[in-house]
């Protein structure tokens, strides 16, 4: 039993010292500083980094959108019929004379 105890005290000892090095210690401190605690730490990079993420996202919506409204003005600024019928559709625009009548469905049970 005394060879196992001082075994396990030598590696302890040598762990123990290893750990206790002032310069593992500096880089541990380091690294727990750099990754919580500064202001340009880890866990701030990764939010900002979500948030561009989401903010690309938006742009790649917003410039499909814009092709899509650039497309259907094209078409309407081209074709008369198809500007009357999104006049009337969208808004409720008529001819001099007529009446718009809404209907609207009956709700079924």
């Amino acid at each position: 039993m005394a060879i196992k105890d001082r075994i396990k005290a030598i590696l302890g000892n040598i762990w123990w010292k290893r750990l206790s090095n002032k310069y593992t210690l500096a880089t541990g401190f380091f690294i727990i500083w750099m990754a919580f605690v500064d202001s340009n730490s880890m866990l701030i990079q990764m939010q900002l980094e979500a948030e561009v993420r989401a903010l690309e996202d938006g742009i790649e919506f917003y410039q499909k959108e814009l092709e899509d409204i650039s497309r259907q003005l094209d078409e309407l600024a081209s074709d008369p019929e198809k500007l009357e019928k999104f006049a009337r559709e969208q808004h409720w625009m008529h001819r001099p004379g007529e009446h718009i009548i809404l209907v609207q469905p009956a709700d079924k049970p």
